[in-house]
């Protein structure tokens, strides 16, 4: 099985992008482009940036988050809606040739880019993006355009073979601050990586993102994430190349592993609660239309 997607396969998904999505008691017989604009797009503005609260603003856009994080009144501020910049970043970094269940990690990030970004593309948006995590190609950026010309180089690039053998070393960080100095002010930010990681450290970074933009994680979960079989000795091979060998008939090793990805994820919905930003997790054992359709229904329901 490959690690990278076809491009037919990407390209297909522009249809699934404007299909029946789901079912739900908030949205009825709906497509995943409708969706999509009832959660980013609904309200007929656009979110602009969170400055200090005046006399006289509308303490209807309070930013509730932010004052609570300051203790100074902060506000959100809009300006009509028009067609904006949506930048889809997604991790290639070398833990994203995993996989377990149904398909690699790299390969259901490429599928969620691809449905989002026909998605918004369907709106008229300006859709761009950025690959990360690669040490030999570097940051890929591709600047947002209306004619998805942007979106068609993003998405023959992460069908490109990349590194999978090469020295770890996390840039997520590195690659969120790129994606505020190159993005224009009020832009819907995706982050499609793996987030089983730390990420406390990432807590200013992603705060002064928030401030200038629309920002979405889209953690890749692989269910071996969570949880490791008992498979006896299991031979791994590191993202230098080494072997490393592990007893997963160890079971109160397995019983640390559950509990430390479980801290972490609780660590994550809590950061990203109080920055109030959306957290829309997907599975490489899910179908990645369904995935992201529950996950935006999810959050429509909680505007």
């Amino acid at each position: 099985m490959s690690l990278y997607p076809h491009i037919d396969d990407l390209l297909e998904l522009r249809h699934q992008a404007h299909t029946l999505g789901l079912a739900s008691h908030h949205l009825v017989n709906t497509s995943f482009s409708g969706l999509y604009a009832s959660v980013f797009r609904g309200t007929g503005l656009d979110f602009e940036e969170v400055r200090e609260y005046r006399e006289g603003d509308d303490i209807r856009n309070m930013e509730w988050n932010v004052t609570a994080r300051t203790n100074v009144p902060h506000l959100k501020i809009f300006r009509e809606e028009r067609e904006r910049s949506v930048v889809l970043c997604i991790d290639r970094g070398p833990h994203m040739s995993f996989g377990t269940r149904g398909t690699f990690k790299s390969i259901q990030a490429a599928k969620a880019a691809a449905l989002l970004g026909w998605a918004a593309s369907k709106l008229h948006d300006r859709v761009g993006g950025m690959l990360f995590g690669d040490n030999r190609l570097g940051m890929q950026y591709f600047r947002p355009t209306k004619d998805r010309r942007a979106l068609w180089r993003l998405l023959h690039a992460l069908t490109k073979e990349g590194t999978t053998q090469q020295p770890h070393i996390d840039c997520l960080s590195e690659a969120l601050q790129r994606a505020d100095r190159g993005t224009a002010t009020g832009s819907l930010i995706f982050v499609i990586a793996d987030m089983n990681r730390e990420i406390q450290d990432l807590k200013q970074t992603l705060g002064r993102l928030c401030q200038h933009h629309t920002l979405v994680l889209v953690p890749v979960d692989d269910p071996a994430d969570r949880e490791l079989p008992d498979m006896g000795q299991v031979t791994f091979v590191g993202p230098d190349g080494n072997a490393l060998e592990i007893d997963t008939r160890d079971h109160q090793a397995r019983e640390r592993y559950t509990q430390t990805w479980h801290m972490r994820r609780h660590t994550l919905i809590q950061l990203t609660n109080v920055l109030g930003i959306p957290l829309m997790p997907i599975a490489t054992n899910e179908e990645i239309h369904l995935a992201l359709s529950h996950g935006l229904a999810k959050h429509f329901g909680r505007r």
